[in-house]
This record gives structure tokens, sequence and C-alpha cells, in this order.
């Protein structure tokens, strides 16, 4: 049995159409005025992340957007609220868990996590939606999910690159037998290729999408290293950081979004990431555009250990601290997980009393390092990331 969505193989022309055909229908009507093929999109404003938090503090959740079927409410860092509907397969992931070769048979060990982000639930019901079982792990509890793993017989994975390495890691300590794993779909951080090759050195066949929690699915692996196909349920532009305007074919810009979906229609909505369009033919049989993978970010945002750490949170973090006077977050990798080192500027001599507000308002584990006054750099960096 094919794979493939019969829309991923499509002619350009009746992509296009049925794409313009779904815009329209979920922009206002002033706007759908303006629209007659998918290039007028680049008249409408951009959406941006800041913009996005102040108009849902100001009409809560979801900041007047209209919203229809919601099922799931869910919060990230910023804090920014998102929904979840109730349809099968909502956030899209489908495409990419057939690209990694997922579907009916399997049991995916989904180690997303199920709190407060929607990201198990956005990988659990894409499972579902193809047939597969899902041991609902999310992250954490090494040991257990060994454990749980060999007596389900998990055929595969889904979480951020580094867990599956740490589990496997595990195993080898505990003597478990976890071969039976031989699938992986991978995201919430990069997938280095040193990484990828201990995986398929172990027989594992993996391969990353990208997404997001405002958006669902953008793009996915179909071949290892190979450009990431544009998901059929999405619009990918990329514009000139800052700006709505998009840049010429093949150059790197900021990745703006629109979702096909009338439950929550998010138009022109501004990643943060940078990209470019690729042209690419693959003999897996899609026809859509190609996009080149991660190139970095627009802003300061930084997703580590799958989760993004914001410059509003940096700057959260100093005003809880009445002794620091800047901050900034370094993020590195050791060759197989995510580190990240908070230093701060402070006269105090004790990096234990700024652990747990560190962890609260970043939302993850971090090492703190104290330096002297004036000691970190002016040059505007608040999360520097050195991966």
């Amino acid at each position: 049995m094919s794979t493939l969505d019969p829309r991923e193989t499509r002619s350009t022309d009746a992509r296009e159409a049925d794409q313009l055909a779904q815009l329209k229908a979920q922009l206002a009507p002033d706007a759908a005025s303006q629209i007659t093929s998918l290039a007028d999109l680049a008249k409408l404003p951009v959406l941006r992340k800041s913009e996005l938090s102040k108009a849902q503090a100001a009409n809560p959740p979801f900041g007047g957007i209209a919203t229809k079927g919601i099922t799931r409410l869910f919060q990230s860092p910023g804090p920014i609220y998102e929904p979840g509907g109730q349809g099968a397969d909502w956030w899209r992931f489908a495409s990419a868990l057939r690209a990694a070769g997922i579907g009916a048979g399997d049991v995916v060990q989904n180690t997303f996590s199920y709190h407060f982000t929607p990201a198990g639930a956005m990988f659990e019901s894409a499972a579902i939606s193809v047939g597969a079982q899902v041991f609902a792990a999310g992250p954490g509890q090494t040991e257990l999910q060994v454990r749980a793993a060999a007596d389900l017989g998990v055929t595969a994975y889904a979480g951020t690159p580094d867990y599956l390495g740490a589990i496997l890691t595990k195993a080898d300590e505990m003597g478990a037998d976890l071969s039976q794993i031989t699938k992986a779909l991978v995201s919430g951080g990069p997938l280095f290729p040193a990484v990828r090759q201990a995986y398929t050195d172990r027989g594992i066949h993996c391969l990353q999408c990208y997404g997001t929690a405002d958006v669902g699915n953008i793009a996915f692996e179909t071949t290892a290293d190979a450009p990431m196909v544009i998901d059929e349920g999405v619009l990918v532009e990329i514009v000139t950081p800052g700006t709505g305007d998009p840049v010429p074919a093949g150059d790197i810009g900021e990745v703006v979004v629109t979702p096909l979906n009338p439950d929550y229609p998010l138009i022109r909505f501004a990643t943060g990431d940078l990209s470019a369009i690729v042209p690419f033919v693959s003999d897996c049989g899609r026809t859509n555009q190609r996009l080149a993978g991660w190139k970095g970010r627009a802003d300061q945002a930084t997703k580590i250990k799958g989760m993004f750490v914001r410059p509003e949170q940096v700057a959260d973090l100093v005003a809880r601290m009445p002794t620091v006077a800047r901050a900034r977050v370094e993020v590195t990798h050791d060759g197989q997980r995510d580190e990240m080192t908070v230093k701060l500027e402070t006269q105090e001599t004790d990096a234990t009393s700024f652990e747990a507000i560190t962890s609260e308002v970043l939302k993850l584990h971090a090492t703190i390092h104290l330096v002297a006054p004036g000691q970190l750099p002016r040059d505007g960096v608040v999360i520097a990331d050195l991966r």
C-alpha cells in the first residue's frame, strides 16, 4: 500500500488552485477580496509571536482569532496559548510519520511532553490516525522508558533527537534489548549528522520533521539529509526578517506560515526561524516545494531540548532577581544533548540560590554561572546559540 497522500503527488497548478480556495474560505471578506493568487498573500500583514502574545493578553485566550471545534487548550512559554481540535490528525503530522515508515502494526513510544504544550497530543493523534498504537510516555524517567519499550514491543520512537540516545544508552547499561526499535521521527531540536549516524548504526531509520505549537506540521524529511518537503496543509513563505516581504527563491529568510485550518485561521504567522525554499527532485514521488531545513533564528528565541526560550523570559528572570544586573543564556551541545548555561551579572557568590527561580521562569534546568558586574558583553545578545 502506498504511503503517499494523493495530494502529495498532484501538479503545481492543481495544488495552487486548491490551496487558494482553502485560503480565501478562511479569510475575512475584506482580506479575501485582495487575494487572486497565492502570491497575493504577501499583501496581508505578518503576525509575530510577540504580537500574538499581546493580543491574547488583551483578548484571552486566543487574541480574538475566531476558533471553532476546539477541544484542547495549551500554554507554551511566553506565555502563548494554543488550541487543539478534535479532528483526526488535527496538526497534520501523519504525513511525517508515513514518510518515516510508521503505520499500522507499529507501537510508537511518544516521548514528547503531554504537559502544558501540545507536542504530545500532536504526535499521538497523528500516530493513531496512521493506525499505530501509542505508548504515551512523555519525557523523563529513562529507566522506566527502557522497561516499557521492551515490555510493550515498541517499534518506533517519537521525541526530541537527543532523548532517543539517552534511552538506548540506558538500555545498554541495563542489558535490555531494544533492537525492535527500527524507526524514529524526531523534532524539537537539531538532528546532528553524528547523532543520526549513531542511530543508523543501530538499525534505526531516523527522519526529522519541523513544526511549531502554533501551526502544527510545516515540513518533513522523506529521505535522510535531503531537504524537507512542505506539508500539504500549509502555505510557506520565506521573507526578509522583520518584514513581510518575500525573498527571491533560494535566499535564506524568515519562515512565515499560513496553516489551511479554518478551526484556527492564523494568517502569515512568523515562526522566527530562518530557512530557504530549494529546488530538489526526490524519487519519493512528492511534488511540493522543499525547505532547506533550519538555518538559524530571525530573532533570539532559541529551541532548547524541544522548548523555546525567549528574550522576554530572560528579561523576566532579571526582573525577579534584585541583585542581578544582566543575564545571558548560552546553549551548547555535547554530542548527545543540549546544555544550557545561564550567566548572571551579580556580586552574589552562591549560584545555587538562583537555580529554582531560573528553572521556574525558563522552564528548563540550567547550569548557573555567576560573573562580576560589567563582565557580560554589551552586544545586545541575551540568548547565544553556540551549538
